[in-house]
């Protein structure tokens, strides 16, 4: 019996320029369009398919999708070249050639139809877009040894975006962490690490000594440090500073204190559930066991000081608190937000971001409607910080007094006896119409008996709350939209309201249901 060997993949690389990955979304869904044919060097014939039956075919959606094969043929020549196999190899050299000679074709001039707010790139209108497939590009290339003169190229594309960058004070943007690494990942010179403006300078200007990225929103975060991370292996022999180690192991330990079994809480601007995202976690994952110490179990209680979350942990529910600043352009308006995970379920999460090119649903996830946080006169709340009250091995109290002119509020949570008991005050200066949300990502029943309110939260595991509160206050119930992986997953969305007042306590009681295992 002879044995066949399966050919790789035929790779068509796209002849044209790609656009901004960001438009790739359903105008009327706000849902991202399905990746189809990323491979084949051709955008689908009768648009880009919508989960909700669309099909889009505009210039924008082109460009998008441009986008989205360039990195996907990146990652296949990526692949080919660290199999080890000689044809796989010669197939990986080959396309490499091929990228070198498109790359001096489209590549020669910055892109004319970038936004003006871009910073500009070559073959794709953004340079962060540009150093993102460089990385990936250089690490084939180098493993197949290959592609000398297009690694020099984009080797000096991203310094050159990095030093504009700094020109602009804008040295700890996230955009730089990727131009950092495309040098790195591109030449293995140890400068673009230990240099003035290297991996080891923004590690300390970017992120606090909480260990978040600046900006405090999860994506970015492990988008940073996954930047950080492939520079370090680019460059092996390059010794890491004790005080950039130890900011690296803080930003590896925020996420493990953050995330429970299959789920990684989406706080602020980012991807609530994307396959693309998964796959950018689990190279983080695997980047970390290979150069990061493996960061210890979390304590019940964990205060985030720089970027202003609290989190509590007890054995089967995780609750996280917003009180930091607002997190620049990627910032919510969520001040004191309460977010409800269970070991599988997400029961009140944050909901994530759509892509950017959709500006309507964008707005709406970024809005403390969004939001399981709280509003006055439905109005939405400043772009604000709020601050930590106390701490304790037990819970926490935060607060915030810039949400809206006049009224100050506080959130005080405890862990008690597998309980999470949450107590809002909000005061105001004349009567305010005060509302507190609730914004499930799971079926939500609402009973009203008396004063008292229970809510039942549905899931893997389910969820029991008990809600009293010291001034008439009611429950008013609506379907509202899911988090935005799919803005049409219909939600019951909850207000908690008390109307005409000056001062209200709306507290609650969680605690997880026991299930029948009969």
């Amino acid at each position: 019996m002879t044995s066949t060997v399966a050919s790789p993949p035929a790779v068509v690389l796209p002849e044209q320029r790609g656009g901004w990955w960001h438009r790739y979304v359903c105008p009327a869904h706000g849902v991202e369009l399905d990746h189809v044919g990323l491979l084949g060097g051709q955008f689908p014939a009768d648009g880009a398919p919508c989960a909700h039956g669309c099909r889009i075919d505009t210039p924008e959606v082109r460009g998008a999708w441009t986008v989205l094969a360039h990195q996907a043929c990146a990652r296949e020549i990526r692949r080919l070249a660290r199999t080890g196999t000689s044809g796989d190899r010669a197939a990986a050299v080959d396309l490499l050639d091929r990228y070198t000679a498109l790359y001096e074709q489209l590549g020669a001039t910055e892109h004319a139809d970038a936004d003006a707010w871009m910073h500009r790139g070559h073959l794709f209108q953004q340079a962060l877009t540009e150093s993102i497939w460089a990385v990936t590009i250089g690490e084939a290339a180098m493993r197949a040894g290959a592609a000398g003169p297009l690694r020099r190229t984009l080797a000096a594309r991203a310094a050159l975006a990095r030093d504009t960058l700094v020109a602009q004070d804008r040295f700890r943007s996230n955009y730089t962490a990727w131009h950092l690494a495309a040098g790195a990942v591109c030449t293995g010179d140890p400068d673009w690490l230990t240099g003035e403006h290297g991996v080891f300078s923004h590690v300390l200007a970017a992120t606090g000594p909480d260990g978040w990225e600046w900006e405090a929103s999860t994506y970015y975060h492990a988008f940073v440090l996954r930047a950080y991370l492939l520079a370090l292996r680019a460059c092996p022999e390059v010794a890491v500073p004790g005080d950039v180690a130890a900011r690296l192991a803080a930003m590896a330990r925020t996420l493990t204190v953050i995330a429970r079994p299959g789920q990684l809480p989406a706080l602020h601007d980012g991807p609530y559930r994307r396959p693309a995202y998964d796959q950018e976690l689990a190279d983080l994952a695997e980047l970390s066991a290979q150069l990061l110490p493996a960061p210890g179990e979390p304590e019940p209680v964990t205060v985030f000081g720089d970027a202003g979350y609290a989190v509590l942990r007890g054995p089967d529910l995780t609750a996280i608190v917003d009180f930091g600043p607002h997190g620049g352009s990627h910032g919510h308006r969520d001040k004191l937000a309460l977010y409800l995970y269970g070991p599988h379920t997400p029961w009140q999460p944050d909901p994530g971001q759509v892509p950017y090119g959709h500006p309507g649903w964008r707005e709406h996830y970024a809005s403390t409607a969004a939001h399981p946080a709280f509003s006055v006169d439905g109005q939405e709340q400043a772009e604000c910080a709020g601050l930590l009250v106390r701490a304790d091995a037990h819970g926490v109290e935060v607060g915030c007094d810039s949400a809206y002119p006049g009224v100050t509020a506080t959130r005080r949570l405890t862990l008690h006896d597998g309980s999470l008991i949450d107590e809002l005050t909000v005061r105001t200066d004349r009567p305010r119409r005060i509302a507190l949300h609730l914004r499930p990502d799971t079926d939500l029943r609402v009973q009203a008996v008396g004063d008292a309110v229970t809510t039942v939260w549905d899931g893997v595991q389910m969820l029991r709350g008990t809600h009293t509160a010291d001034t008439a206050a009611f429950f008013t119930a609506r379907p509202g939209p899911g988090p935005a992986d799919d803005p049409q997953r219909c939600r019951t969305h909850v207000d908690w309201t008390a109307h005409d007042a000056t001062e209200v306590t709306f507290r609650s009681v969680y605690r997880t249901i026991p299930q029948d295992r009969s």
